[in-house]
């Protein structure tokens, strides 16, 4: 299971902020990350970007210049999405990708969130995976993944029927807004 996830030696250390970022007024916050990440931009210069207001969590990329070139991304977990995903399994699972080349940077976490560094890339649409020089290469990243040993030892089982469970466990049976509880 998840719980045996071995950050192997040489990982980099990331360093855990004591900063909590407001999800509705993000500037403050996410300037004071970018103080202690990146101390030569001028905070007047830090540009904001929102990739995605999602289900669970906040995106926000900032940068300076014109160019999305180095971009800190600033992600801000959403309320109460630590009672179904266990964030410090997240951080070692994301240390343990980072080791191997499989993952960017995660420059430090913080009360409410974490820190990466930005990929520019294509989200791959149907006819991509189609195409066979791209899924052959996705194939190659895929065994890549699974190639890698993050478990010390243990021979990892999937947890998503306990995920799952603990997800809907945390779903109410019913509202009492008679609209909200049709649909």
């Amino acid at each position: 299971m998840a719980n045996y996830i071995h950050v192997p030696d040489g990982a980099p250390v990331v360093p855990k902020l004591d900063v909590t970022v407001d999800e509705q007024d993000y500037r403050p916050g996410a300037l004071q990350l970018i103080k202690a990440l990146r101390p030569h931009w001028k905070p007047t210069e830090v540009k904001m970007k929102t990739f995605t207001d999602g289900i669970t969590n906040k995106l926000i990329g900032c940068y300076v210049g014109g160019a999305l070139q180095d971009v800190v991304l600033v992600r801000i977990y959403g309320n109460k999405t630590e009672l179904f995903v266990d964030r410090d399994n997240e951080v070692k699972s994301f240390r343990v990708l980072q080791a191997h080349r499989c993952a960017p940077r995660l420059y430090c976490t913080f009360n409410n969130g974490l820190c990466y560094e930005f990929l520019e890339g294509v989200a791959l649409e149907p006819e991509h995976i189609r195409n066979p020089a791209i899924f052959r290469l996705i194939a190659r990243q895929m065994a890549k993944y699974h190639a890698i040993h993050a478990h010390n030892g243990w021979v990892p089982r999937s947890d998503l029927w306990h995920k799952m469970g603990k997800y809907f466990s945390l779903v109410p049976n019913r509202f009492e807004d008679p609209e909200k509880n049709q649909r």
